[in-house]
């Protein structure tokens, strides 16, 4: 771009009085002025990337406003960010969504609730059938009932909206290796259909480094019956990461970690056949894919 072209384009702050009216204007006088800590809340350095499809993340723009609005879907929370130039809801769609029209409650000041309409479109994830040993499918009742307990459990995890909002919502791989695309497939054993596939697969060395993908506080850690050692972290605004299957754990509930911080190692704990890294992202209490969160390579 010539240097000619780089002064034409309009400043930020130019684009804020746009939106707020000239001083002296019936929008200045009716809009609160946004103060000077609103301007650094600009759109993190990078959103998701966009698939409003189940399992998938939509960006849905709610327009200018000098506060942040605050969003709902089916009365859950929404992260929400941006800056009075343009708000964006980041909403996590649930693999058990059909396609269609989804509605956001949006609330922007003392304004009566509005509703907001956005799309969700198909999308087709794998099937993979297989004949295995009843053993393998079939839990004793103990198991089961300390699943069950520890499925309750996580739900209380996933339900956190904290504050504040993550500078960024892109990540990095918590650990280096061939990445699955299996997020999002349905396995069916014996003819038995499971749960579909809710995070994605790392394929790495036992001992090998896990690292945080995103700044957060670290909320749970334990050993659980299928996920075997994990890590729980708290981005902040209804986002968090799962890290399963780990060999060691080397953080503690209530520690804070930077983008890249270790918090274990790769293991084999748990239900698996090999050492991997299971990682889960939940935005708005819904599994989605983690893929949509990273660089694009």
């Amino acid at each position: 771009m010539s240097l000619a072209g780089r002064r034409a384009r309009p400043s930020a702050l130019l684009l804020l009085v746009a939106a707020l009216g000239a001083p002296g204007s019936a929008a200045a006088q009716t809009l609160p002025q946004a103060s000077p800590q609103a301007l650094p809340q600009a759109l993190p350095q990078a959103l998701p990337q966009a698939r409003p499809t189940p399992g998938g993340v939509a960006l849905v723009p709610l327009g200018a406003a000098p506060e942040a609005p605050q969003a709902q879907l089916a009365g859950v929370p929404v992260l929400v960010t941006g800056s009075p130039l343009g708000w964006t809801a980041v909403v996590g769609v649930a693999l058990s969504s059909q396609p269609g029209t989804a509605q956001l409650q949006v609330q922007r000041g003392a304004a009566p609730a509005a509703l907001q309409d956005f799309s969700i479109q198909p999308y087709r994830y794998a099937e993979q059938r297989l004949k295995v040993a009843p053993r393998h499918v079939e839990l004793s009742p103990e198991d089961l009932a300390r699943h069950e307990r520890e499925r309750a459990h996580q739900a209380t995890l996933i339900a956190r909206f904290s504050a504040p909002l993550p500078a960024t919502l892109r990540m990095q791989p918590p650990v280096s290796g061939p990445r699955s695309g299996s997020f999002g497939l349905r396995r069916v054993f014996n003819g038995q259909p499971r749960s579909p596939h809710s995070g994605m697969d790392i394929a790495a060395a036992s001992g090998v480094p896990v690292t945080a993908p995103l700044a957060g506080r670290v909320v749970d850690t334990g050993d659980y019956f299928f996920d075997g050692n994990t890590v729980w972290i708290d981005h902040g605004a209804g986002l968090l990461s799962m890290l399963c299957h780990l060999s060691a754990i080397g953080v503690r509930p209530g520690d804070e970690v930077k983008s890249g911080d270790v918090l274990g190692a790769v293991g084999a704990t748990g239900r698996v056949t090999g050492p991997h890294l299971h990682w889960s992202v939940s935005l708005n209490r819904v599994m989605v894919d983690p893929a949509l969160f990273l660089a694009a390579d």
